[in-house]
């Protein structure tokens, strides 16, 4: 395919808007972007088992987002494009015709949708989605090679007349610098610098990645929307885009400042909680589901009940009233020569239980006790 890009001639062979399945004409533009938002939809679940969120809730974020993001996208561009009214919202649909920042106002409103039915963290959840988005965004751009659009000024010099910094536009037989492909590469160079800071910085505060796509994306998208074919700048008078591009940039830089200032205001640190003021890692508290929940109550009780019966074997008084042996205390004397039971209690999980050793390891979590004091491996917090 690129040797025939590269060859600008008649005989040029420009790639196929469709094909078809059952009779049924299937748009590569469509492909483009359903494969962005497949890619997309695997990396939330990686984000979202990496910072202790239910896996499963992906489907539910996706079929939140999904719907508004379309509606959003699709609305935005015929509000704002001043050759398409708004009674072609359905006709032309198939032909085009979707703004990636209406598609992100939609997108935003069905992340809110999904934090309000699952109760979490509106940041924390889109930390883990935009790196997603992002992704999505580079490889739905790859729709604008095979409809011929969203390209650049024409190139008249011979030597830069090559794919992908160039890429030939049938219908005017020119060609033109292939923005397309650049706003793509650097959709991805973000999504990678997204995906590592979410992957390694487990500390607070939330938001970070926010920033992050705001700023870049909307960098990427200022400094490209003057520079492309003035028939794909939406706005009649006023580029809309590329107001809407700027804001977001800006806006980037203030929530990265004030998530920061925010967080020194109630952790005492800007990355992370100083002592005692607070959970001091941004990938908990942890979520669990129903059946994790079952299994740690039932464990709880088995827990419960062996402390029981480890007080009443250390102590048999206890059951006529007498008080019994506090956690570290002996429980009974042992023979000459051989050391006391003792009653200990596990500084990790909280158990108590009956060791005739002075050094012993918890039957429940395999932590070190020693001799009944708390020492022992710092609980998680």
């Amino acid at each position: 395919m690129i040797s025939a890009l590269n060859a600008a001639a008649p005989n040029y062979d420009p790639p196929a808007r469709s094909f078809q399945i059952f009779g049924f004409d299937i748009y590569y533009y469509a492909v483009c972007i359903v494969v962005g938002i497949l890619v997309a939809t695997g990396v939330v679940a990686l984000l979202f088992k990496r910072r202790n969120i239910p896996v499963d809730w992906t489907i539910d974020l996706l079929l939140c987002i999904l719907p508004l993001g379309i509606v959003g996208a699709r609305t935005f561009y015929v509000v704002t494009d001043p050759s398409t009214s708004i009674a072609e919202w359905f006709t032309g649909f198939r032909d085009g015709g979707l703004s990636i920042i209406g598609g992100v106002i939609g997108g935003a409103l069905g992340v809110v949708l999904f934090c309000l039915i699952h109760k979490i963290n509106f940041l924390r959840v889109a930390d883990c989605l935009l790196p997603g988005v992002i992704l999505a965004q580079g490889l739905g751009r790859w729709g604008n090679f095979f409809n011929q659009e969203v390209y650049g000024p024409l190139i008249t010099d011979e030597a830069l007349q090559w794919f992908p910094f160039g890429v030939y536009i049938e219908r005017v037989g020119e060609w033109h610098y292939a923005f397309f492909f650049y706003e793509s590469l650097l959709n991805i160079l973000i999504f990678a610098l997204l995906f590592a800071l979410m992957w390694n910085c487990k500390k607070k505060p939330h938001g970070l990645a926010v920033a992050g796509y705001f700023f870049g994306y909307g960098t990427v998208r200022s400094i490209m929307e003057p520079l492309r074919e003035p028939s794909y700048i939406l706005g009649s008078h006023v580029p809309i885009s590329q107001v809407f591009a700027l804001i977001m940039a800006v806006g980037g830089v203030l929530l990265f400042l004030g998530i920061l200032l925010w967080n020194r205001k109630k952790y005492g640190r800007c990355f992370g909680a100083a002592p005692g003021l607070g959970e001091p890692l941004a990938i908990l508290p942890a979520y669990y589901t129903k059946e994790q929940k079952k299994k740690m109550e039932e464990a709880n009780k088995l827990r419960v009940a062996a402390a029981k019966a480890a007080e009443e074997a250390a102590n048999p008084a206890a059951g006529t009233g007498d008080a019994g042996p506090a956690a570290g205390q002996p429980a009974a004397k042992g023979e000459e020569g051989k050391p006391a039971k003792r009653v200990l209690e596990c500084p990790a999980c909280g158990a108590r239980f009956v060791a005739e050793e002075n050094v012993a390891y918890c039957p429940f979590c395999h932590s070190p006790v020693q001799g009944g004091t708390k020492d022992g491996p710092e609980k998680d917090r």
